[in-house]
Order: structure tokens, then sequence, then C-alpha cells
């Protein structure tokens, strides 16, 4: 018996499977409730793609500011002076003429770099 069970749900393919699980519904729900239930899942479905489509939208903003933190000055090592300090700031910015700036003049051109 069991294995005739078994042989006969073997045999049954996908669109008669759509068919059993319709005619389920129909049982289950009746005609009256039928609109209403399929209402409920579109509801439902809507709300899921919403919702994906927001954690997506979150997930680039994400990464947008992930490469914009990227631009960030590396610097390698300690340093000994200020103006050290600022060329090899200015050197990781690539903030290449810096030799004949003064201290400010060097500090407005890096933080000018920074903000954009």
């Amino acid at each position: 018996m069991v294995e005739l069970f078994h042989s006969v749900l073997m045999t049954i393919a996908g669109t008669e499977w759509i068919i059993i699980v319709l005619l389920a519904v129909v049982l289950l729900f009746g005609t009256k409730k039928l609109p209403q239930v399929s209402r409920s899942i579109g509801k439902a479905v809507g709300e899921f793609e919403k919702a994906r489509e927001m954690f997506k939208k979150e997930m680039e903003e994400a990464t947008q500011e992930a490469k914009g933190l990227t631009k960030m000055p590396k610097i390698s090592g300690p340093v000994s002076t200020e103006r050290e300090k600022l060329e090899t700031l200015a050197d990781s910015l690539g903030i290449d003429d810096h030799a004949g700036l003064s201290d400010e003049e060097l500090r407005a051109l890096i933080s000018k770099r920074l903000a954009s």
C-alpha cells in the first residue's frame, strides 16, 4: 500500500500539483473568501517587494558611503613635526605642489580636498 502511494506521488507532475493546490485552497476557503485571500496574498507580496527594494537601496547607499570613506588620507607611520604631518597628508591626498606653501595655506588646501 505504501509503495502504491509512493508511486502515485512520483507520477504527479508540476502542473498537476498546481491544480491540486488550487482545489485545496477552494475547498478550504470557499469561493466567497477566495478573492479576499488573493488580495491578502497580493498585499503581502507587495509589502515584501517594497521591503526588498528599500533594503537594496539602503545597501547601495551604504556602499556609496563606504567608497567615499576610502578617499580618506592614508598615513603610513609616525611623524616628528607638524609640517611633516601636513606634507604627508597633502601627499596622500594628491596635493603635489605644497613646497612653497605656509602651514596655514597647506591646512586650508587639505581641508578643502577633504571636504570635496
